[in-house]
């Protein structure tokens, strides 16, 4: 049989308060616990769908927003499974939390506040109550500091990232709206029937990673013909006499 809580051991496991679960089943987020006398007992959906609740206000979203989608996904489970395979392949590593002199000692060079105030400045960082900073893609400032550790100046990596971050944005639109306008937009117009929603997480699945090998492969293409046309402008090198980059 199906595994079952009492409030206080859902709140528990879902990581709320009881006061907070009884406010979200008040305001029907999740569905009324089966009744033993007086003790209500809640079971799987109950727990995928708090947890649902919490992962989308930890990520932003308005108790109004919420309530909107929850009222239009399917039970608990399925809706839960969605979320994560939309999210979880893109989510950045743990945010990491360090000095500004171990960021300066980090990145091989001497502690500058002004250079810091651009990290903050680009949403790279941002500051903590205790003057520590909160790095939010630990990787992004990873691959920064080893690009800086090559010999690039640290000033013309800042110069670049606005441009990176608005580029890859677009691509992400890109897809996306490739999705949207196409398996999405089908589904919805079926009435987003309860038994279609295995396919759609199916369908995500499968197109998330193939779009990032996709953009891989359309980088390192990119890349070779930028390689080709600089190093004929800067050695007047002919890009035919060039080692192959494949």
């Amino acid at each position: 049989m199906e595994e079952e809580l009492t409030v206080d051991q859902l709140a528990a496991k879902v990581g709320m308060t009881v006061r907070n679960v009884r406010a979200y089943a008040g305001r029907g987020l999740i569905a009324p616990p089966r009744l033993v006398g007086r003790t209500g007992y809640y079971g799987r959906d109950h727990v995928a769908r708090l947890t649902l609740v919490r992962e989308l206000l930890d990520k932003g979203y308005t108790l109004a927003a919420v309530e909107r989608m929850m009222g239009e996904l399917p039970d608990g489970e399925l809706a839960l499974g969605v979320f994560e395979t939309l999210v979880n392949p893109w989510t950045p590593a743990e945010p990491e939390e360090l000095d500004e002199f171990q960021l300066a000692e980090r990145a091989g060079v001497p502690h500058d506040p002004a250079v810091i105030e651009q990290i903050v400045e680009l949403g790279i960082a941002e500051r903590l109550e205790d003057g520590r900073l909160r790095i939010r893609n630990p990787d992004l400032l990873r691959t920064g500091l080893e690009v800086i550790k090559l010999g690039v100046p640290m000033q013309a990596i800042f110069e670049m990232l606005p441009k990176l971050f608005a580029q890859a944005d677009a691509v992400a639109k890109t897809y996306v709206e490739l999705f949207r306008s196409t398996v999405w937009r089908d589904f919805t117009n079926a009435g987003m029937p309860a038994e279609g929603w295995p396919e759609i997480q199916r369908t995500l699945e499968g197109i998330i990673p193939l779009a990032g090998q996709a953009l891989v492969a359309a980088f390192r293409e990119a890349m070779a013909r930028e390689i080709e046309e600089v190093a004929y402008e800067e050695l007047g090198l002919n890009p035919k006499e060039l080692p192959s980059a494949g």
